[in-house]
């Protein structure tokens, strides 16, 4: 029986043709992401290696508006056709892979670029929404039999070619974040424990090896241990990342007073969260760590009204997006708090990077037009 609260929130979907709330919020951690982002590099060390205070903002504002135009378009394409296109998706995600692999742009030892002209971009991003569309498609076309591995095994090829080839482009973080969406998945999917404990036995020693067998990535490991330890090399990034959010305390030394952008690498990207702490304080940081809890939350809704309008193709799509956003966020934030080894991961819709934001905005475009689909199945529309 529905409650008073069922019939006002059912009544709002029905007046409202799309998820302005969510929108917004989108809007306002992308605006607050340009001003990080100008106050991260308007001097210091990104500054020095451009010799334009304004470069950075000029062209993450570009690239906000020009994938902004794009998500407009893509808005219109019904789930259904996405799902249609998802093996080609797939397909063109792997051979982008594949040609990283092979012509990528070599930035300190990692070979993760394809040289666009305009702008570089990251093959691994659109791969997680390629992962995400495969692995919604797959559930949904083998729900029934997702507990008998000899039927659906092979649901793994598609993950691990990509993941594989991401590792050798030398990018462990991302395929850290591809490894979660995919697990957690298939959990929601209804796999028996045995086979999600299985997974996990089988990718932890995977993972422990990746770390293991590489000596940079040791380093790492030993220096988030003890930063200091080397704090001139590998521990250099951590050390000034905890400078940064101890100098800002709780509330911070004010906007574009840090000292860290002077010193600390890809404080634009991989380490925007340490200049908003040492700018806006610890009680900044926690706001934004909110702000991502509650996406998560929204997009895990979205997901659960589809369910029960049985879009199940949409539902885990929804799913997928509220998993990267919230993996990725905590990773990020945990990296630039000391809380988790360093990683070359930003913060979705703040970090500066136009392949960072062309995969989120997409993603955040498919999460809106499972939205409003599920607003149309509930006046009785087909989508």
């Amino acid at each position: 029986m529905k409650t008073n609260k069922d019939i006002l929130q059912q009544t709002k979907l029905l007046k409202d043709n799309m998820d302005y709330p969510l929108l917004w919020v989108m809007f306002v951690l992308l605006s607050f992401g340009l001003i990080m982002v100008y106050s991260a590099t308007i001097a210091g060390h990104e500054a020095a290696r451009v010799n334009n205070p304004q470069y950075y903002l000029i062209r993450q504002s570009i690239f906000i508006s020009g994938i902004g135009i794009m998500c407009y378009g893509l808005f219109r394409i019904p789930i259904s056709i996405w799902k249609k296109a998802t093996p080609y998706l797939v397909g063109l995600s792997i051979i982008l892979l594949m040609i990283t692999l092979k012509f990528g742009i070599s930035v300190k030892g990692a070979r993760r670029w394809i040289n666009l002209g305009f702008f570089s971009l990251q093959s691994s991003e659109l791969f997680k929404i390629a992962v995400i569309l495969y692995l919604s498609s797959f559930i949904t076309r083998h729900y029934e039999t997702i507990n008998d591995i000899k039927k659906v095994w092979w649901i793994a090829i598609v993950p691990v070619l990509g993941m594989s080839l991401i590792y050798l482009t030398k990018d462990l973080g991302s395929v850290v974040v591809i490894m979660c969406i995919i697990i957690a998945l298939i959990l929601m999917a209804g796999m028996k424990m045995k086979w999600f404990v299985t997974v996990i036995l089988i990718s932890l020693p995977l993972l422990i090896a990746a770390v293991l067998t590489n000596s940079y990535r040791i380093k790492r490991v030993t220096s988030f241990i003890d930063p200091l330890q080397d704090a001139l090399g590998k521990g250099y990034q951590l050390t000034h990342a905890l400078s940064a959010a101890g100098r800002g305390g709780l509330t911070g030394q004010g906007l574009g007073n840090s000292l860290e952008r002077y010193l600390l690498p890809e404080s634009h990207t991989d380490f925007i969260s340490s200049i908003i702490a040492e700018e806006l304080g610890l009680l900044t940081v926690i706001g934004v760590a909110m702000v991502f809890i509650w996406l998560v939350w929204r997009a895990i809704s979205i997901g659960k009204r589809a369910q029960n309008l049985n879009a199940f193709f949409s539902s885990y799509v929804a799913y997928g997006v509220a998993i990267w956003l919230g993996v990725q966020s905590f990773f990020h934030l945990g990296v630039n708090l000391g809380m988790l080894p360093t990683k070359g991961l930003t913060l979705p819709f703040i970090s500066y990077g136009g392949s960072s934001m062309l995969a989120t905005m997409v993603a955040m475009t498919l999460l809106l037009r499972v939205d409003y689909e599920n607003r149309r199945l509930l006046r009785g529309y087909k989508v």
